[in-house]
């Protein structure tokens, strides 16, 4: 039950005038609250004076607040000066620990980490790293088909028709915060070549997606991938030499014209993904010849040569026809040369700097993070993706929380950006959305 109590000379006052029972018929309670007025007189033993006390109590509150009782600040301050100080919440209770628990003395520690923790609001205060949809990039994998077709190894996902399924997911996604795109063809094996020639096909698949979605979401953020497996042959990320040899500088070449093409469709970022040696260089002297100088580099900087990959491969039809790709990806072994990578893409005009895989390369993203002033992408890989997708189907994790707490734990390594197939899930989880 609360109270309000005022106890306040008879005599008038300059500050304070006399209360009486009369002076509060303006406060007869609504039907929902009972307030019971209580008059009566006392005597102080100290000054023998004679006091009306007024007694105001509210039986039942409203909505949990207790009836306010229109009293000027000046009456409020009276009545706690008088020593009528309102009542409130006794203090709690000092919980008791369990039975058999030892007396011991407390420890003399001066600090105590855990104080920071004691409740959701402090822990929240304190937290140190955050976790937006607008930290996502989305990779979207897209196909000439009308329908979607679902990818067995990464559950979830689908190759989506470019011009229904695709605009379908962009619009969700959209919806829940995430507006940045990184688009992944499936091509016709009929168009692919050696030299990888459609991927510079301005009416190919993807610069004719690139502005189909401009067209319907011109503030989009669309990133591509620059490099020739899924337009190649032989499913290298370069041409091939007939000994074996992934020729760099002839790749080049093509990639230059892949960058432009997309950017003249409308991209905004293009990301070299091949690993060939000076492409960031001389994509950014074919762009800005082009007159794309707005057109940003996302280059693939650390990018190794993981045995995470295998679902995207599945996913693009895009696994090498012989061999590996170690001559150009990294040894997942070396932490040092990924130093030499990311000083070459930024003195040759590199905008943002990838690392791929995510999860298991922390140190890499953190390595990259402390010695360059670039943002910082993390690539979670379609790997990384289905072994959480896996583990959730098998009960054997609780797939929401680990895929947050992993999407976290690339923001807390260092990265700005994340490319990650959770995108739309994560992002609604994040906005409290339930499917």
């Amino acid at each position: 039950m609360a109270s309000t109590i005022l106890h306040a000379p008879c005599t008038a006052s300059p500050s304070v005038k006399p209360l009486s029972c009369q002076n509060y018929v303006g406060l007869k309670p609504s039907s929902s609250v009972n307030l019971r007025f209580n008059c009566f007189t006392t005597t102080t033993v100290k000054s023998h004076q004679t006091r009306r006390l007024f007694v105001v109590k509210a039986s039942e509150t409203r909505d949990g607040l207790m009836k306010k009782l229109g009293l000027t600040d000046a009456e409020c301050e009276a009545a706690v000066v008088a020593g009528n100080v309102p009542e409130a919440p006794p203090v709690p209770p000092k919980p008791a620990a369990p039975i058999g628990t030892p007396l011991v003395p407390s420890l003399p520690l001066s600090r105590r980490p855990r104080r920071n923790r004691k409740s959701p609001a402090l822990r929240a205060s304190f937290q140190e790293t955050s976790l937006s949809p607008a930290n996502f990039v989305y990779p979207l994998f897209i196909h000439e088909g009308e329908e979607d077709t679902p990818i067995g190894a990464m559950p979830g996902c689908y190759r989506l028709g470019w011009r229904h399924g695709l605009v379908k997911e962009v619009a969700e996604a959209r919806d829940v915060g995430v507006n940045s795109i990184v688009l992944f063809p499936k091509v016709p094996d009929a168009l692919k070549s050696p030299s990888g020639d459609e991927a510079y096909n301005d009416n190919g698949l993807v610069p004719r997606t690139i502005r189909l979605l401009k067209d319907k979401f011109p503030d989009l953020v669309i990133y591509t991938d620059v490099a020739l497996d899924p337009y190649s042959s032989d499913g290298h990320d370069g041409i091939v030499r007939e000994d074996g040899v992934i020729m760099n500088d002839e790749t080049i070449h093509q990639l230059c014209k892949q960058a432009v093409s997309q950017a003249r469709a409308g991209a905004d970022v293009v990301s070299p993904s091949d690993m060939m040696d000076g492409r960031v260089g001389a994509i950014r002297a074919a762009l800005d010849a082009e007159g794309f100088q707005h057109v940003s580099i996302m280059s693939y900087t650390a990018k190794y040569a993981s045995s995470f990959y295998g679902p995207f491969r599945e996913a693009l039809d895009s696994n090498p026809r012989f061999g590996d790709k170690k001559t150009y990806q990294m040894n997942p072994a070396n932490y040092r040369e990924a130093l030499v990578e990311a000083r070459e893409d930024e003195s040759e005009g590199a905008d943002i700097l990838l690392v791929k895989p995510g999860l298991p390369y922390l140190d890499i993203i953190r390595l990259l993070r402390d010695k360059s002033p670039l943002p910082i992408a993390a690539y979670q890989v379609s790997g990384e993706y289905s072994m959480i997708k896996a583990g959730g189907v098998l009960k054997m994790i609780d797939e929401e929380k680990v895929m947050l707490e992993s999407l976290m734990c690339l923001r807390r390594a260092g990265a700005d950006i994340i490319l990650t197939y959770f995108a739309l899930q994560a992002a609604r989880c994040l906005c409290g959305e339930k499917r």
